[in-house]
C-alpha cells in the first residue's frame, strides 16, 4: 500500500521505527544487488577467460597438437606473410630463407659437366674459369644391420687322440647392458631417445621397425626399457646424491596415468639445478609417485636445507628447503584476471601486470652478469618496485569482490609473498621457476603422445630415463649419442671413479 502523509502515523517515535526498517531493507537489498552484481561480473570473467582460452593461441602448445588436413599449404601462407610483412613498398621481394646446412655433414660431390669444350665460333679449345656450386639435401633412411657375434671353439687332436678329457676353449661373452638379447646399445638408445626425446610411442617404432623388416614388438621394447632402468640405478644414486649437494634447486610436478594403480591420478615430480648457460653440476631428475603428497618431495630432498624454488603448492612446506617462490605463477593470475575483463578494457590488473614486467626488465639485464651483481642490483632496483607492489595489494584487497579473479590474483599473491621476494636473498636464484617448467615439458608432451603408462615399474622406468635424457639435454649432449656411449661402457663400469666419469656433465 503506498504511503501518503494522511496514511502516516503522527507519532514521532513510531515515524522513527519506520524510517530505521525502511533503511534496513535498502541496505539488504543493497546486500542482494551487490552480490547478484559480483555474480554477474564472475560470470562474465568466467565466459571471457574462456573464449581466451578457447580461441587465443597457447604458449603450452607442442608440435602436432591440432595438426590441420593442409598443414604444407597453412605453413606456406604463414611464410609468404611473414616475407610481406617484412618489406616495404621500394624493397625488392624477400626470398625464402634456405634451409641451413651444417658443415660436419658429409658432401658427395656431383660434377655436372659439358661435352663439347670447343668454342662454337672459332673451334679453339675452352679453359675453365670457375665453377658454380649448389647444395641439395639427399635424406637417406635409417641403416640398420645384424651384428653377428663369432666365438671360435678350441679343442686338443693331440689330447683326443690319447682319450684325454679335452677342455674346449672359447672366447669370453662380451660384457652388455641385457646379456643374451638382441639389444645393442645403439638400438637401446634409438627406442629410448625416440620414445623420451621426441615423443613417439613404442607402438609407432613397431610399425616403422617392422617396415625396417625387422619384428620387435612393444612389449619386448617395454620389457628392454624397464631393465635398462634397473640397470642404471648406480648412476642415478649418485646423481641424486649429486643433486642434494647443490646449494639450489627446483621442482615442479605433473600428473601421470598408470593403469595397474586404484587411485585416478599419480605424478611424476622431477628436481633439478643448474641452467643451461651455468657452470657446474647440471640435472634434472625425475621421480614417479602415486600422490601428490607433501612427504614425497620431504622423502626424496631428506636432508636437504638449501634454497628450492617451487611455485605455491603447500606440498613443499613439509620439506627442510627454504622455499623461494615463482613470480610466472603469480604473474599468471594477473593475466587470467585482464583477459577476463574482455576486449578493449583496462584495469588494476593492467597496473599490477606492468609493474611485474619491471622486475623482468631487470632480470633481462642482469641475465649474463655474475651472483653478486644480481644480488646488489636486485637491492638497489627491484626491491623499492616490489614494496611499491606491496603497498597497492594492500590497498586493493578490501576494494575488489572477493570472487574475482583479480580478487584471487591478489590474495595469492599476498599469501605467497615472503616466497616470492625470496630471490632477493641470493643472485644464484630466479625470478620464477621457469627452469622447472622447461624440463617437465618433454614429459607433458610425451603424456599426450603415449596417454599413460600400464605399470608402476613401467611408470618409474619412465622416470629414470627421462632423467638421463633431459640431464643430457640440458649439458648439450645429444641423447642418443649419450646414451649409445653410456650403455657401451655401463658393463664393466664396477667401480664408483669409472661411474663418475659416466655422468652427463
Amino acid at each position: 500500500m503506498k504511503k501518503t502523509p494522511s496514511t502516516l502515523p503522527d507519532d514521532i517515535e513510531t515515524l522513527k521505527k519506520m524510517l530505521l526498517e525502511r533503511d534496513k531493507r535498502i541496505a539488504k537489498l543493497e546486500r542482494v544487488n551487490q552480490k547478484l552484481s559480483d555474480k554477474l561480473q564472475q560470470l562474465l570473467e568466467q565466459y571471457n577467460l574462456a573464449q581466451y582460452k578457447k580461441y587465443s593461441p597457447s604458449s603450452e602448445s607442442y608440435q602436432g597438437d591440432g595438426e590441420v588436413l593442409n598443414e604444407a599449404e597453412q605453413l606456406a601462407d604463414e611464410e609468404q606473410t611473414e616475407s610481406e610483412a617484412t618489406q616495404t613498398d621500394a624493397e625488392k621481394p624477400v626470398k625464402p630463407r634456405r634451409p641451413r646446412i651444417a658443415a660436419e655433414l658429409p658432401r658427395v660431390d656431383v660434377v655436372h659437366d659439358i661435352t663439347d669444350k670447343t668454342c662454337a665460333c672459332c673451334g679453339h679449345a675452352l679453359h675453365r674459369m670457375g665453377e658454380e656450386v649448389s647444395e641439395q639435401i639427399e635424406f637417406l633412411p635409417a641403416q640398420i644391420r645384424v651384428i653377428k657375434n663369432i666365438r671360435p671353439k678350441y679343442s686338443c687332436r693331440a689330447c683326443e687322440s690319447q682319450g684325454t678329457e679335452v677342455a674346449i676353449q672359447i672366447a669370453d661373452v662380451p660384457p652388455a647392458i641385457l646379456p643374451k638379447s638382441m639389444a645393442t646399445p645403439s638400438l637401446l638408445a634409438q627406442i629410448i631417445s625416440s620414445k623420451m626425446h621426441y615423443g613417439m610411442p613404442l607402438y609407432r617404432q613397431e610399425k616403422l621397425f617392422a617396415q625396417a623388416g625387422i619384428e620387435l614388438s612393444r612389449q619386448t621394447m617395454s620389457r628392454w626399457l624397464i631393465t635398462c632402468a634397473d640397470k642404471l640405478e648406480p648412476l642415478l644414486a649418485l646423481m641424486k646424491n649429486t643433486l642434494l649437494q647443490q646449494p639450489v634447486l627446483w621442482a615442479d610436478e605433473t600428473t601421470v596415468n598408470v593403469l595397474d594403480v586404484e587411485k585416478s591420478t599419480c605424478y611424476m615430480w622431477v628436481y633439478g639445478c643448474g641452467i643451461e648457460s651455468s657452470t657446474g653440476a647440471k640435472l634434472v631428475l625425475f621421480d614417479y609417485q602415486d600422490g601428490r603428497g607433501g612427504k614425497h618431495p620431504k622423502a626424496y630432498l631428506d636432508g636437504y636445507t638449501g634454497y628450492l624454488q617451487v611455485d605455491g603448492y603447500a606440498g613443499y612446506e613439509q620439506t627442510q628447503a627454504t622455499l623461494v617462490g615463482c613470480w610466472a605463477h603469480a604473474r599468471r593470475k594477473f593475466v587470467e584476471a585482464q583477459k577476463a575483463q574482455g576486449k578493449s578494457k583496462t584495469g588494476k590488473a593492467d597496473w599490477a601486470i606492468n609493474h611485474i614486467q619491471k622486475l623482468y626488465a631487470l632480470e633481462s639485464k642482469l641475465k649474463t652478469k655474475a651472483a653478486e651483481v644480481k644480488y646488489q642490483q636486485r637491492q638497489e632496483v627491484a626491491k623499492p618496485l616490489l614494496q611499491q607492489l606491496w603497498d597497492w595489494l594492500e590497498k586493493s584487497k578490501d576494494t575488489i569482490p572477493t570472487e574475482s579473479l583479480l580478487s584471487k590474483a591478489i590474495t595469492y599473491s599476498l599469501n605467497q609473498w615472503p616466497k616470492l621476494i625470496g630471490y632477493l636473498e641470493d643472485g644464484r636464484l630466479n625470478i620464477d621457476n621457469n627452469r622447472a617448467e622447461r624440463a617437465v615439458k618433454p614429459f607433458v608432451i610425451g603424456r599426450k603422445a603415449w596417454l599413460f603408462a600400464n605399470t608402476t615399474s613401467g611408470a618409474k622406468a619412465s622416470a629414470a630415463l627421462y632423467s638421463l635424457v633431459e640431464t643430457a639435454k640440458i649439458n648439450g649432449l645429444e641423447p642418443y649419442d649419450y646414451l649409445t656411449t653410456l650403455f657401451k661402457a655401463l658393463p664393466t663400469a664396477d667401480t664408483p671413479d669409472k661411474l663418475t666419469k659416466l655422468l652427463p656433465f
